[in-house]
């Protein structure tokens, strides 16, 4: 009588761990969290279980790993890989049926383990690895296998009997169902990526191709024009003509610098040359580059007098400067003042440079570091471009270790920051704030403060 209610209650359990573990597959978890729960719940409930692993098949290494465990040092544990064939669990998964063995048949067993392995299996357990008596389960569904469930019984009393098979095995298949649906899950979602990939790849090259056709398309009616014997233009529109064609093959050649930039940071050819750089006369250099093709617009450089000498790669540095600016014409189309401000904190500088122009909208602002991403207009004029400009000062910045940022309202102008780290040193004597102006126009918007933050 005693013998059947024990049976029950035996029962009981088997089912509430069943319900639990069933519970713990659904909830939104990484695999090994999840196989994790689920050992520990095992182990609670089948008593000669003193020791368990979880051990998946990796098919890009050959072999098999302890994806989960219980009893074994977790970090020594991660050490273990067994081939295909090896000791208990390659048996079993070769053989896709479930195996009970006392302390002989673990033995003959475990004969073949490689003695890297057997000494992993020693230091993650502080003992003789040798089990008292094993039970492993395969962890299959649907025709494909995934692993091996191995249990086992290192000092006893109780061991494990045949009437836990069934209970252990209905463990491993319901493990076998999660794992089935996560990689189901994962394909799926890499899948969904490879196709969002591959839209934003072509409505790239869509928005490449046409932003590259323009200004050829100009230059090619331009040229044509100079070229109709049957027209006499007069000097002026000639020099017109060809003002605009060197305008357009200004725009080209940014657009595929910007490309070329773009794809040697794809491939990890970003190389730095750090050397002492001034950032104050790059700056200089550049604004004296934008203000060959722009009239309508002024620049104010502005840095503190101890503005220190940073670790940069005057190269890279320039082109981040030229495209935080290039940007900030672009978007400024009825012109006005761009503000550069050096700013010193305590471990980094801080540039600033701060427009007038048309600003973007709060949703615009996430994505603006994207490749290809290009705000679009609210005022309906087209801004010429390959979307690639913001992201690759973006590396640049990463790459020297600093970051990049933006704040801007709609109708009130963009202000693009990034940092820069330095050592701590200040320049010594002498004034290096840079301001210069070229036909500029005192603003009251252009205050700048000049204390450092730090």
């Amino acid at each position: 009588m005693q013998l059947e209610k024990d049976k029950v209650v035996q029962l009981e359990r088997q089912l509430h761990v069943l319900n639990e573990v069933a519970r713990t597959i659904t909830y939104p978890l990484e695999l090994s969290d999840m196989l994790n729960q689920v050992m520990d719940t095992i182990i609670g409930v089948i008593e000669p279980a003193e020791v368990g692993l979880v051990m998946l098949w990796d098919q890009s290494a050959g072999l098999f790993r302890a994806e989960a465990a219980f009893g074994y040092d977790k970090e020594v544990i991660k050490q273990f890989g067994l081939r295909a064939g090896e000791s208990i669990t390659g048996k079993v998964f070769d053989g896709s049926k479930a195996v009970l063995l006392g302390q002989d048949e673990v033995v003959h067993a475990m004969a073949d383990i490689r003695p890297g392995n057997y000494s992993v299996l020693e230091r993650s357990l502080g003992r003789n690895p040798l089990p008292l008596g094993t039970l492993a389960v395969p962890i299959f569904a649907r025709d494909q296998r995934f692993g091996v469930l191995v249990l086992e019984t290192i000092r006893g009393p109780e061991l494990f009997t045949p009437e836990d098979i069934p209970f252990v095995q209905s463990l491993a298949d319901l493990l076998a169902l999660a794992i089935d649906r996560m990689r189901l899950q994962a394909k799926s979602d890499i899948k969904r990526q490879l196709n969002e990939v591959e839209r934003l790849r072509s409505e790239a090259m869509a928005t490449l191709s046409h932003e590259l056709r323009m200004p050829l398309t100009a230059i090619k009616g331009y040229a044509t024009a100079l070229l109709m014997e049957e027209i006499q233009w007069s000097e002026e529109k000639v020099d017109q003509f060809l003002g605009m064609i060197d305008t357009e093959c200004d725009n080209m050649q940014s657009m595929i610098k910007d490309i070329l930039d773009s794809s040697l940071i794809d491939v990890g050819q970003l190389k730095l040359e750090l050397q002492p750089v001034r950032l104050q006369y790059i700056v200089r250099e550049v604004v004296d580059e934008i203000l060959r093709y722009t009239q309508i617009h002024h620049f104010i450089s502005d840095f503190p007098a101890n503005f220190p000498i940073v670790d940069a790669d005057p190269r890279w540095i320039k082109q981040v400067f030229r495209n935080i600016l290039e940007n900030a014409v672009k978007y400024s189309p009825e012109g006005g003042l761009i503000v550069i401000r050096g700013q010193i904190r305590r471990d980094d500088v801080v540039i600033r440079v701060a427009d007038q122009g048309v600003g973007i909208s709060p949703e615009n602002l996430i994505p603006l570091f994207e490749k290809f991403y290009r705000v679009k207009s609210t005022e309906g004029f087209h801004i010429s471009g390959t979307g690639l400009g913001l992201p690759v000062a973006r590396s640049i910045v990463e790459a020297h270790g600093g970051r990049i940022w933006a704040e801007s309202q709609e109708g009130e102008g963009t202000t693009l920051y990034f940092s820069l780290p330095y050592s701590g040193e200040f320049l010594n004597g002498g004034n290096v704030n840079d301001v210069f102006e070229r036909s500029y126009t005192q603003n009251p918007h252009s205050e700048v403060d000049r204390n450092p933050v730090k």
